[in-house]
């Protein structure tokens, strides 16, 4: 047979194409990883306004801000609420302040990624919370402050 005539690849062409394949493969998966933690955070801070929204609508009817997820409309249960597959939300006790005669009360909304959540990789920002002022703050993994990474 004549050896121009067989049409077909050769071992190192198919080896070349693997590695190919293989370093697109290593750039493109994490930045598609960290892509879709990004959108998902996005999803957290949206969450947490309404959040802060529900608040200040509560306010404004009853003169007070509420410690109960109930009043807001987040359906019957405790602290926390889960907001979609990979958040929840929460609020303790201990965050807010008291109504008194002078002062309306406080809240300090938290939200953070669900046990078992694939957003407890997202090492840099794990956590976001939001209170009566308006402040946004977040934190890592470790609990660092992270609010000019998180909050641009």
């Amino acid at each position: 047979m004549n050896r121009s005539t067989i049409a077909g690849f050769t071992l190192i062409e198919m080896m070349i194409v693997v590695v190919i394949v293989a370093i697109l493969g290593s750039i493109a998966v994490p930045a598609y990883t960290s892509s879709v933690r990004k959108s998902r955070r996005t999803e957290a801070k949206t969450a947490l306004a309404d959040a802060a929204s529900r608040e200040e609508r509560y306010f404004a009817t009853q003169n007070v801000y509420s410690s109960d997820p109930t009043a807001l409309q987040y359906g019957p249960g405790p602290w926390p609420v889960p907001i979609g597959t990979y958040y929840s939300l929460s609020m303790t006790p201990a965050d807010v302040a008291l109504p008194t005669a002078t002062t309306p009360g406080a809240y300090k909304l938290k939200i953070s990624p669900t046990a078992g959540s694939t957003q407890l990789q997202d090492a840099s920002c794990q956590t976001f919370v939001v209170d009566q002022t308006g402040k946004q703050t977040s934190l890592d993994s470790g609990g660092a402050d992270s609010t000019a990474t998180c909050w641009p």
